[in-house]
């Protein structure tokens, strides 16, 4: 995402979207993550793990939404850094892997496993001290509701493609639109949804062409090539460009219904706005890519 600067207040008309122009609003963004960062620092952690990385987009649609809620600044940093932190614990998490490793790989394995509950400590522990009980309730809500759903995809106890993908997008939108259903905010939900959903099936896509490794594609896999018993690696290209072609159609799909509830949004900040334009207009890879690969 790119921060760039504005220097006045004022109000744009693009169709039936008022689009706010706000002068300090990036530098709102780049306060609050500067605030998670903080929290984030572990040097000794970091001597064998990644640096945690923080979706920036997920930081600019949450703080959005709050932005529109007539909050205090102190209440919409409380909130912008615990919802975050949260994510960077379930995405730390995310990256815990199975397979049979030596006693380096499995100390940095372990070492990641901690590193999540540290993050969700630091979560829980900056709402107990404002006293939060409803955020607390809220966010822990969502957190059952992502962690069944991973279940569900992990497991691959799925029947429809329509079921893989809604799964896959309450997994990646939950915790940003507990805020927007509380603060009865409508219109934001599609937003959030379908902007985070082209995201990770981008992402999946990706890994899938370079690595043949996705969770969503596996899952996938199963739903399309039932009787395949192998790995992805070991799918024909034709079927592995089916996938693909699979994936894209839900991709360009989800940039529809982004682009219907963006119009429908009575107001949205700049930065939003073009980010999202930035998604909508994103082509996807030739479908031969694999084959050419």
């Amino acid at each position: 995402m790119q921060i760039y600067e504005v220097h006045h207040n004022t109000y744009t008309e693009f169709g039936d979207t008022r689009v706010i122009i706000v002068g300090d609003f990036q530098r709102k963004i780049a306060d609050v993550k500067e605030r998670i960062e903080e929290r984030l620092l572990h040097p000794y952690m970091f001597q064998y793990i990644n640096t945690p990385v923080l979706d920036e987009d997920k930081l600019l649609l949450l703080i959005s939404i709050l932005d529109q809620c007539k909050l205090s600044n102190k209440e919409l940093e409380n909130y912008s850094i615990t919802t975050m932190l949260l994510q960077v614990a379930l995405d730390t998490h995310e990256l815990v892997t199975n397979t049979s490793v030596n006693n380096e790989v499995l100390k940095r394995r372990q070492l990641t496993v901690l590193a999540g509950v540290y993050y969700s400590g630091l979560y829980y522990k900056l709402l107990a001290e404002c006293s939060d009980v409803q955020a607390i309730r809220m966010l822990a809500k969502a957190i059952k509701t992502i962690n069944d759903k991973k279940i569900i995809v992990y497991q691959k106890d799925i029947s429809e493609i329509d079921i893989l993908m809604n799964n896959v997008k309450v997994i990646e939108s939950s915790l940003i639109n507990q805020f927007s259903d509380y603060f009865q905010l409508d219109g934001w939900p599609a937003i959030v949804e379908n902007f985070l959903l082209i995201k990770r099936l981008s992402k999946e896509k990706e890994n899938f062409i370079q690595t043949k490794s996705s969770i969503v594609f596996d899952a996938l896999q199963t739903l399309v090539f039932p009787k395949h018993s192998g790995s992805l690696k070991e799918l024909s290209l034709e079927q592995q460009n089916y996938l693909i072609l699979i994936c894209d159609r839900y991709i360009e799909f989800s940039k529809q219904l982004l682009e219907k509830a963006k119009k429908g949004l009575p107001r949205i900040n700049e930065l939003l706005d073009s980010r999202i334009t930035s998604i909508i207009n994103l082509k996807p890879m030739a479908k031969t890519f694999v084959e050419e690969g």
